[in-house]
């Protein structure tokens, strides 16, 4: 048993490897901060989509944003698409690929930003709702953890990170991308939060 659990952190720790030392990745990382920092700087929102366990980091991603990640600071303004009595209505008047973006052509405005997360760069639904966010005038950032050009073709930022053949090790990957750019966003507006000396009131720091 310790062989298995041994050889399943080898794994995860060459795929954050070579996340590391691909700097075509981390200058797309860097991109979609960017992006996510231009469109908060324009009062704009962010959604942010997935399935399964991707539907579980977009719903991360947009707690840590409106709620915090390290430090107290002001709420931004993002959300998941995972209402449940969306997704059932959705699903079952009009089907499942629709879930995400009919949600997005109901909120979504000019100068707003979709994260599409899809391991395989493949889903359906997730395709369809970067095409109604293009259509409708928002940004696009993919995470992915494959090349998909169709996926790439509708999107401003592609993150495709080297997580390997398993969603489990992509997943691992894109949790890690997903806190750097909260990170990255926090940094921008709540400089104060990294400051050495910073001792904001419910530091989870040990």
């Amino acid at each position: 048993m310790i062989t298995h659990i041994e050889a399943s952190l080898q794994e995860a720790h060459s795929a954050l490897t070579r996340l590391l030392e691909n700097r075509q990745t981390l200058q797309d990382v860097a991109r979609a901060a960017e992006l996510l920092i231009a469109c908060f700087e324009a009062k704009g929102r962010v959604y942010s989509c997935g399935n399964g366990g991707s539907m579980c980091d977009a719903m991360h991603f947009a707690e840590e944003l409106t709620g915090r990640y390290r430090l107290d600071r002001p709420a931004l303004a993002a959300s998941a698409i995972s209402d449940a009595s969306h997704m059932s209505c959705v699903g079952n008047d009009l089907g499942y690929e629709q879930v995400f973006s009919r949600y997005v052509e109901a909120h979504g405005r000019a100068g707003d930003c979709l994260l599409a997360i899809s391991t395989s760069g493949t889903s359906k639904n997730v395709l369809r709702a970067a095409r109604t966010a293009k259509t409708q005038g928002l940004k696009v950032i993919a995470l992915t953890g494959r090349a998909s050009p169709e996926l790439e073709a509708l999107s401003d930022v592609y993150v495709c990170t080297p997580g390997g053949h398993y969603a489990d090790r992509v997943q691992e990957l894109h949790i890690k991308v997903l806190h750097i750019l909260i990170e990255l966003v926090e940094r921008h507006f709540f400089a104060a939060n990294y400051a050495p000396e910073s001792t904001a009131p419910g530091s989870t720091s040990p």
